[in-house]
């Protein structure tokens, strides 16, 4: 591969819609920031569902948004766009990004900026914003998990299921999981989680009422849709509120929603993407004032799995579509 000139950089770029070996490492123009704006020489980038999704055209970027895929980075600061006032130049920062983020170099937002923890590396704190930010969001600020509640997080060995069960336990909340093997359980377990049920195993809503003496859970975050719907009507506690954040299985199904009244049941959604900078910006500073301590105390740490060179993104989204992680995948620029 030839030299990049000072004014490109190495990306990645999805040539068609398709499989994991649609991505090509080619040039792009390096950004340039914008007012608000800082530019950062990436060293890391997390690897995302959303990610593949829109490698296969089904989750198209935001208007104006870079259409190399990447939600989340970290790197340092290497230049600032006017009215930059919290990083300087040499800053190390990860950041949340409406794309972008499978390159050399990316252009963010400040205010969706954040320092990176004390004790972490910057492949780790690449694995925090999409993943820390989705969770927080979700689990804390719409359905409202308290110290002493029980939550059930689907997909526990993923990155946003490690995510949930560490920020549960540590905010006093009692954490079942569901994954998909005696590993990923074992893996879920060892990250804090009470109970990790192996759906293939048993019916995971029978086994919540049996683990909760048939009370059933406070909060449900389900990445899964599809047949989990009533499964989690099921197994929501009253009161419940049962958050979802994708639909691996399907958005479209049929179910008795009775119990759902019954219950008095909230259930709820939501999407990060297309939120707004300042949208964003407010669950920037909930993180930094909530769960940074924490980190740099070294009550929780991202479960990184593996890392990949940007030319190799294709395998990273193979790995990443196989479901045989347990926590992040990152590429390293």
């Amino acid at each position: 591969m030839p030299q990049v000139s000072s004014g490109s950089m190495r990306a990645v770029e999805i040539t068609v819609p398709g499989g994991p070996d649609v991505l090509r490492l080619g040039f792009l123009p390096k950004p340039q920031p914008k007012s608000g704006e800082l530019l950062l020489k990436i060293a890391a980038a997390g690897v995302n569902r959303p990610d593949v999704l829109q490698r296969k055209g089904a989750y198209p970027p935001p208007p104006g948004a870079p259409t190399t895929p990447g939600l989340e980075v970290a790197g340092s600061v290497v230049d600032r766009g006017p009215h930059t006032r919290r990083f300087k130049t040499g800053d190390q920062v990860c950041a949340i990004v409406p794309g972008g983020g499978y390159a050399e170099y990316c252009a963010v937002a400040e205010a969706n900026a954040m320092p990176v923890p004390r004790g972490l590396s910057l492949i780790e704190a690449a694995a925090l914003p999409e993943t820390f930010m989705t969770v927080w969001t979700n689990v804390f600020d719409r359905a409202r998990l308290k110290r002493g509640e029980t939550i059930l997080v689907h997909g526990g060995s993923s990155g946003i299921g490690t995510t949930a069960i560490m920020l549960g336990k540590a905010f006093g909340a009692r954490v079942l999981a569901t994954a998909g093997s005696e590993e990923k359980c074992q893996a879920c377990r060892k990250l804090g989680a009470d109970q990790a049920i192996n759906y293939r195993r048993e019916d995971f809503a029978e086994r919540v009422l049996q683990l909760t003496d048939g009370r059933g859970v406070d909060v449900i975050l389900d990445m899964v849709g599809g047949s989990y719907v009533e499964r989690n009507i099921r197994s929501a506690a009253k009161d419940g509120r049962i958050v979802s954040i994708s639909f691996l299985e399907g958005s479209r199904v049929e179910a008795d929603f009775l119990p759902m009244m019954i219950k008095r049941l909230t259930l709820s959604g939501s999407t990060l993407r297309p939120r707004s900078v300042e949208e964003k910006a407010e669950i920037c500073r909930a993180l930094e004032n909530n769960v940074w301590p924490l980190i740099e105390k070294g009550l929780i740490k991202p479960h990184i799995f593996k890392t990949f060179p940007l030319a190799e993104a294709s395998a990273a989204h193979a790995l990443m579509e196989s479901s045989q992680h347990i926590g992040k995948i990152v590429l390293l620029a």
